[in-house]
């Protein structure tokens, strides 16, 4: 099946502008279908001379490029439309639509899948021209009385849908698809005129704007009024505020009081340029915003953790530095600043989890810290540089505590030993893989591993590489390179990262 962009592409009379013009169309037209309570079907025109075997088109035909339903009523196609030429009924209709540039409707019901079907064609214009056609299929079915609800919704949805013809509709520069926390038609509708006065609000509407506070009635009052007298504190206001509940702008914000949350979006309703009303969309946000209120607290608190372990070992490592100054004996000199470094190393990533919200790590970030304080503090004599190829990604906090470990032996060992007397180089090379698969490779171009050199067995720092490495659920080797110096080879299988958080959840 053909997506909405390889329509478009064959769609050869359609500029970039206009491909733009349709996609905020396409990004706000959910709205005119639960106010009309219709399925809606963009067409656009299909050139012969730019189609293939797959679309099967003979001559300039018509053909759907995506269709929406409503989430209000009974839908009228099940199936997917989209690369569905016209039938010959249909294009002469679409044909009629685009060559009066006005919205034409089906003089009967007609048929589908034994169901009946109205359909009026509205053509989308922009600067004047005709760029597609978008047709309304509603079910005729419907045999309830219309309520005074459903009377303003379609009379909504005719206006917007006259705005799509006279190319008012859609604004540029207006919020359009479905946002976190942004209103839906069945949230709650307020109808403004031009002086924004509420002329209909629905029951949800009406309810929602009970809880933030207004005790009396909402039609034929001014809403601006309403969310002003509702304010407790005049100071903190969205600025966007007063235009949105005055239908003046295409805006969206929100409004806090006594306890409830609103989060509201202004449509406003135009006949030749001229505004004439606004349609007011509610949705009580109250809920969402107290669990985001608890995620931020709960983030807040995490990071607090991690910066007070961060501060609580860098403390350690001072301590352990100071105590190897007062120490008489080299060795234990030395393997008080090897475990000073080492707390060090654990402290760096704590450091960086207090900077994120995130469970995870940039490791590369990490690992230049690392390894840069790792290199100053190991090399008395000749220098020594060290090089990171390939990349680590986002890592999991454990996992992180333990690569750093690692990683940080490797090259602390080859700085010391490996090249000590004459310099070099290190070169850190990582591969991510497939099913969370990590593959590290440590090089140095030092004097090589001494003889007798037992992994896992000949210090203290390879047996933390070797438990740290097992606790990675991985395998690492040592062994000579060539011409000279030590490779080695470690692998890792990484553990799933933590879930996005709730705030980054679609609606």
């Amino acid at each position: 099946m053909p997506t909405i962009q390889d329509v478009f592409a064959r769609a050869t009379q359609l500029r970039p502008p206009d491909v733009e013009w349709l996609h905020l169309l396409i990004g706000d037209w959910q709205l005119v279908s639960d106010l009309s309570f219709s399925d809606l079907v963009l067409w656009v025109r299909v050139d012969a001379g730019a189609a293939d075997p797959e679309f099967q088109v003979r001559e300039s035909d018509w053909m759907v490029a995506t269709h929406v339903r409503p989430n209000t009523g009974p839908l009228v196609f099940f199936d997917d439309l989209v690369g569905c030429r016209a039938a010959s009924e249909r294009r002469t209709l679409l044909d009629t639509c685009a060559r009066k540039k006005r919205i034409v409707k089906d003089a009967e019901a007609r048929h589908y899948d034994e169901t009946a079907v109205r359909q009026e064609a509205i053509p989308v214009v922009r600067s004047g021209r005709v760029i597609a056609v978008l047709t309304r299929h509603s079910n005729a079915a419907m045999t309830r009385v219309p309520s005074r609800l459903d009377l303003t919704y379609l009379g909504v949805a005719e206006h917007l849908c006259e705005m799509i013809a006279a190319g008012e509709f859609p604004v540029l520069g207006a919020p359009t698809g479905q946002r976190r926390g942004a209103p839906r038609v069945g949230d709650g509708v307020v109808c403004l005129d031009a002086e924004g006065v509420v002329t209909y609000a629905s029951p949800n509407a009406i309810s929602a704007l009970h809880r933030l506070g207004h005790p009396g009635n909402i039609v034929d009052e001014q809403l601006s009024r309403i969310v002003s007298d509702v304010l407790e504190d005049h100071t903190v206001v969205d600025e966007s505020l007063v235009l949105v509940v005055t239908g003046r702008a295409p805006w969206r914000s929100e409004v806090d009081a006594h306890g409830a949350s609103l989060s509201l979006r202004a449509v406003p309703l135009t006949t030749h340029g001229e505004r004439v009303g606004a349609l007011v969309l509610l949705r009580d946000v109250s809920e969402l915003r107290r669990r985001e209120r608890d995620l931020m607290t709960k983030d807040a608190t995490i990071r607090e953790i991690h910066h007070r372990v961060k501060n609580n070992l860098q403390t350690v490592a001072a301590l352990l530095r100071l105590q190897s100054r007062r120490v008489g004996d080299e060795r234990a000199t030395a393997a008080l600043q090897e475990a000073g470094r080492r707390v060090a190393t654990i402290a760096l990533v704590h450091d960086t989890l207090s900077q994120t919200v995130d469970e995870d790590v940039d490791f590369d970030d990490v690992l230049t810290r690392a390894l840069n304080a790792v290199v100053e503090v190991a090399t008395d004599g000749p220098p020594v540089e060290w090089e990171l190829t390939g990349t680590f990604g986002r890592v999991g906090a454990e996992d992180a505590t333990s690569l750093a470990m690692v990683l940080t032996e490797l090259v602390q060992n080859a700085a010391e030993h490996g090249l000590a007397e004459h310099g070099g180089r290190v070169v850190v090379d990582a591969v991510r893989g497939p099913k969370r698969r990590l593959s590290v490779t440590v090089t140095d171009d030092g004097v090589g591993l001494p003889e007798g050199f037992r992994p896992g067995r000949s210090g203290l720092g390879s047996q933390i590489v070797s438990a740290l490495v097992d606790d990675l659920s991985g395998t690492i080797t040592w062994e000579r390179a060539k011409p000279h110096g030590t490779r080695v080879c470690f692998n890792a299988r990484l553990r799933h990262l933590a879930p996005k958080q709730l705030r980054d959840a679609p609606d």
